[in-house]
């Protein structure tokens, strides 16, 4: 796979959504790094599938009823509250 597999203008757009601040010289290490990740998922496209019954297990405990806390105590190591809810941060 080329180089150019992921654009320096690419790079810089997802950083850009990621709120990450990159130099120059970042970004093109990005570019070459994203190309080879691509490369390697088509080289893992190329892996023959093998055919064979799933054996599926169900590897989980079974359920357990237990009493629940009451909100008090759910509530009691939270670093802020409000009205009886967990409070967290503002999402833009």
């Amino acid at each position: 796979m080329s180089d150019d597999a992921v654009s320096p203008e690419e790079v810089r757009h997802v950083a850009e959504l990621a709120r990450v601040g990159l130099e120059d010289d970042e970004v093109d290490q990005f570019t070459r790094q994203f190309a080879d990740i691509l490369e390697y998922f088509e080289t893992l496209d190329e892996v023959p599938e093998v055919d064979r019954e799933a054996d599926l297990v169900n590897v989980m405990r079974p359920d357990e009823e237990r009493d629940s806390l009451d909100s008090e105590e759910a509530l009691r190591n939270a670093p802020e509250t409000e009205d009886g809810y967990f409070k967290g941060p503002n999402v833009s």
